[in-house]
């Protein structure tokens, strides 16, 4: 799937270089005085690419091996066109900023500390050279194009897409509908943990089932239960995910208790707790009985429920006589769902001829209530009976052995060219990572991602394009107040991604985004091909530095959530490419961008 997948951010990349390669601000101040007739040579060749782009894309998507090859190869060539025209772009900032008396006052770093000395005619010779390769690598794979034969299919402007509205959350859209159709799972579950309210013994109970099918929606409606809160003395809630370290499990659950403790078997002891571990993968038995060993220290009748998609994982864990294995949706429900997500009015609802198809979509599902949401968000911008047909035709039926990701692929495909790479970036994130979504907004700017459209400010516009990545079910558990569209800053919005989302943008974007969260010492653990780099880890200043300068050269975005007490190093090769630094609560632009987080 990651290979297949990572092609599918080409388009938006080349996109971006098109629009850098026709700045009016190279032009301006002169960077590309002597390269003038490669420039108009290149601004030719990339529309000339980006027509047949998506065309180029499903034929990879049809295991077309060589055409994978292709667009693997105009990837990487993509990204040194996009390096190259952001020197130009920073030489002419550096420019502009000296002819208007601004060199050191373009934000809080230093343009100079920025930007190498430049003397004019070795950085038109550098310049010039990196022009040609990137030309050269161009030529040939145009050729190769042509013999390829691809579709002409231009992809829509930036200026025809109309953005979608929404009057609620999606959560809170289909809240009705998952308390009715999880009743029963609900109230079978409530009696099992009511039950074991004299067990001396720690009860856990898991419930496990094909990712998308709802455990973590039937878990919180579990965990809002009137008779659970007015049971259990203790309510706490974890999400694990990939990192099962009893260390800092025990300290997650410390933090949701809120209750001053600073041990695991203080919060708990003498208290009836109930502790859901939300998305559990540990198949390590050590590991388990080293955090139950904390946990046994509550009240008669405490209980641990867990959520996971690995039977293996369930059985290791269950005390009760087996775990609660969570089946599909029924196929009424799945219908409701599609039709809320599919439709934006009532007067649509009552359009026969794809009233007609929602059954047939319903079975493409498979039970799952986040595949009917995707699914059906994404028909909900086609119009006509034939769009629906052709999104029916190309979507695979869920199944046991795939699981939901080809319908939540497809979702992903029939995004526009900038959506997907605003989306795909988002697997620089660990899975389940609170999000805050301004400083998400100015990484899509700082990286270049949003695209002008009708003079609005790039804030603005990333506004829109996050509120249709969530309308479509892209985005979860947005909290914080809604913001408006006249000012980024005017609230604190935060936001999650479903694992299974997740995974989607993931393997669009291959190894280019790494979130890094285990401990290491040594720079080989660092990955050669990342682009954007999450960081979690405990590794040393020191450590870090060399390995950000001798390994990463091609470091665009670097996210460190913890604060260093030495400074981190930006400089030679990672100098001229990051566009992005965020260390724990601060966050870094380069100075085209430092504009905008002052306006």
């Amino acid at each position: 799937m990651a290979e297949l997948m990572a092609t599918m951010v080409v388009g938006p990349l080349l996109s971006m270089v098109k629009e850098k390669a026709s700045s009016y601000l190279l032009q301006q101040y002169k960077v590309m005085e002597g390269m003038e007739e490669q420039h108009e040579i290149l601004k030719r060749k990339l529309p000339a690419i980006l027509d047949v782009i998506a065309d180029a894309e499903e034929q990879a998507a049809k295991h077309r091996e060589g055409v994978k090859a292709w667009l693997e190869v105009l990837r990487k060539v993509a990204y040194q066109a996009n390096d190259v025209f952001d020197e130009f772009e920073y030489e002419a900032l550096r420019r502009r900023a000296k002819a208007k008396g601004q060199y050191k006052k373009l934000g809080s770093m230093d343009v100079i500390k920025l930007i190498p000395t430049h003397n004019r005619i070795v950085f038109r010779y550098r310049m010039g050279n990196k022009l040609r390769m990137v030309l050269n690598a161009i030529e040939v794979l145009i050729t190769e194009m042509n013999a390829f034969r691809f579709e002409f299919r231009p992809e829509p402007p930036m200026s025809s897409m109309k953005w979608r509205k929404t009057d609620s959350k999606i959560s809170q859209l289909y809240e009705d509908i998952a308390a009715e159709s999880r009743k029963e799972d609900k109230q079978a579950i409530v009696n099992r943990l009511l039950a074991q309210a004299s067990n001396g013994d720690l009860t856990v109970l898991p419930i496990v089932g094909m990712g998308g099918l709802g455990k973590t929606t039937l878990a919180q409606l579990i965990y809002n239960d009137p008779e659970i809160q007015k049971h259990f003395q203790l309510l706490l809630w974890v999400c694990v995910s990939d990192n099962f370290d009893v260390d800092s499990l025990a300290k997650s659950i410390v933090e949701a208790a809120g209750k001053g403790k600073n041990e695991l078997k203080e919060v708990v002891s003498g208290h009836r707790y109930l502790l859901v571990l939300d998305d559990v993968w540990n198949r390590e038995a050590s590991k388990w009985e080293a955090l139950k060993s904390y946990l046994r220290h509550g009240a008669s009748g405490s209980s641990v429920l867990t959520t996971t998609r690995d039977q293996e994982v369930a059985q290791l864990m269950a005390t009760t006589e087996k775990p609660y294995d969570l089946k599909s949706l029924n196929d009424k429900f799945i219908k409701e769902i599609i039709q809320r997500s599919a439709f934006s009015s009532e007067q649509e609802k009552r359009r026969p001829e794809l009233l007609e198809m929602v059954g047939d979509i319903a079975k493409r599902c498979s039970g799952s209530p986040l595949a009917a949401t995707a699914l059906g968000s994404t028909l909900r911008t086609k119009t006509t009976k034939k769009e629906w047909e052709a999104v029916l035709s190309s979507s695979t039926i869920c199944g046991e052995e795939n699981g939901i990701l080809p319908i939540l692929k497809l979702s992903f495909n029939c995004l526009p060219p900038y959506m997907r790479q605003c989306f795909a970036f988002c697997a620089i994130f660990p899975k389940d990572y609170e999000i805050d979504v301004e400083m998400l907004i100015q990484l899509w700017m700082a990286n270049g991602f949003i695209p002008e459209h009708q003079g609005e400010c790039p804030e603005i516009t990333g506004k829109r394009i996050f509120k249709d990545l969530e309308s479509r079910s892209f985005f979860q558990d947005v909290k914080g107040i809604p913001f408006e569209f006249h000012d980024i800053n005017d609230s604190r919005v935060t936001c999650k991604i479903h694992d299974l989302m997740h995974d989607v943008a993931q393997s669009s974007m291959g190894k280019e985004c790494v979130a890094i969260s285990r401990k290491f010492s040594k720079s080989e653990d660092f990955p050669n091909s990342a682009r954007h780099l999450f960081l979690s880890s405990c590794l040393p200043e020191d450590a870090l530095n060399a390995s950000l300068e001798k390994v990463c050269p091609g470091i665009q975005t670097l996210i460190c959530s913890r604060q260093y007490e030495k400074d981190i190093s930006v400089n030679g090769d990672l100098q001229r490419s990051v566009r992005a630094l965020k260390i724990e609560g601060g966050l870094l632009l380069k100075p085209k961008y430092l504009r905008h987080l002052r306006e």
